[in-house]
């Protein structure tokens, strides 16, 4: 997300306040709602963006690949005069399923009017070519709950009934002071906003720290909605948010519990393998850090201390 795009979501005292989600229709039975259909939707993300990514973790953690088809968006933006993401990495340069080259097309077929940012996650209907829904925040949800009968044997339960009040809670806590609190730190456009962020999410991040040193996830020793939420801002951290969003008092590496903790989770299945490290490096110094004028992305740093034993799995309850 270059800069220059997002004027419209800067408030006269220079703080970032993201764009409403314009598809929010649910998925369910009721009347109103999306069908659930196997086959009748694409997932379509891009690797470098947190709120795509946690919708495709959901999707391999519970075995929806072969309900749910997945199109991959290049990390760096196409070079035209809107927010756009591009099907670049494509033969043809275009999606092999919906036929378009870029997302937008999607959402102005669902909506010719539509003036928002074309964002990722976004769900399109594979019988209209257009975009039905493109909530981020609750788009795991209906993969959790609404797609149940789709689940593979075994799948984990990352939204238990018992638990979902606090869950959402922490959910609402984790968006406004981690997933979004880097950004209203990175794209800050007064220093008294770059700072109440900086120090918003520095402030969660200790908390964070010491509830870590408790259990071995957020809500004991099984993965939960908020694990998922809380990993891909912490993945994304001391490669891109750390100098690109100058949110420089710490690496997440200086944390010792958060540290194993986003270990632990790189280490399992649909968590590491859907983790790109050069398309979220190339997305934030090529996109999303203005003061970029040559393109340079970093070399490092070495990602082979993502695989240092965690040692999470020894804590006891």
């Amino acid at each position: 997300m270059s800069k220059k795009f997002i004027t419209h979501e800067i408030e006269s005292n220079g703080k970032f306040k993201r764009q409403k989600n314009r598809f929010t229709a649910p998925f369910g039975a009721e009347e109103g709602n999306l069908p659930v259909e196997a086959g009748r939707y694409r997932l379509v993300w891009s690797p470098a963006c947190p709120w795509a990514h946690r919708s495709v973790i959901v999707r391999s953690l519970l075995g929806l690949e072969d309900a749910i088809s997945l199109g991959t968006l290049d990390p760096v933006r196409p070079d035209v005069e809107r927010t756009d993401w591009a099907f670049t990495l494509d033969e043809n340069e275009e999606d092999p399923v919906l036929k378009i080259k870029y997302l937008s097309e999607a959402y102005l077929k669902a909506d010719p009017d539509y003036k928002g940012r074309f964002t990722v996650p976004a769900v399109v209907d594979l019988t209209t070519g257009k975009v039905v829904n493109n909530d981020y925040f609750n788009l795991t949800r209906y993969w959790e709950v609404e797609w149940k009968k789709y689940h593979k044997p075994g799948a984990p339960d990352l939204y238990p009934e018992e638990l979902r009040a606090e869950i959402d809670e922490l959910n609402q806590i984790l968006f406004h002071e981690i997933n979004n609190g880097v950004y209203k730190a990175g794209f800050a456009r007064s220093q008294e906003a770059y700072e109440e962020a900086y120090h918003l999410v520095f402030h969660r991040l200790d908390w964070l720290e010491e509830r870590l040193g408790q259990s071995r996830y957020l809500f004991g020793d099984k993965i939960t909605e908020s694990d998922i939420r809380l990993y891909v801002t912490l993945v994304r951290f001391d490669v891109a948010y750390y100098n690109g969003f100058l949110l420089n008092r710490n690496l997440i590496s200086d944390f010792p519990n958060l540290w194993g903790y986003v270990r632990d989770l790189y280490s399992q299945s649909g968590f590491g393998d859907t983790t790109d490290f050069q398309a979220i490096k190339k997305h934030y110094h090529l996109c999303a850090v203005s003061s970029n004028p040559y393109g340079i992305v970093p070399k490092g740093p070495d990602f082979s201390i993502w695989k240092i034993p965690h040692g999470r799995d020894r804590i006891k309850f």
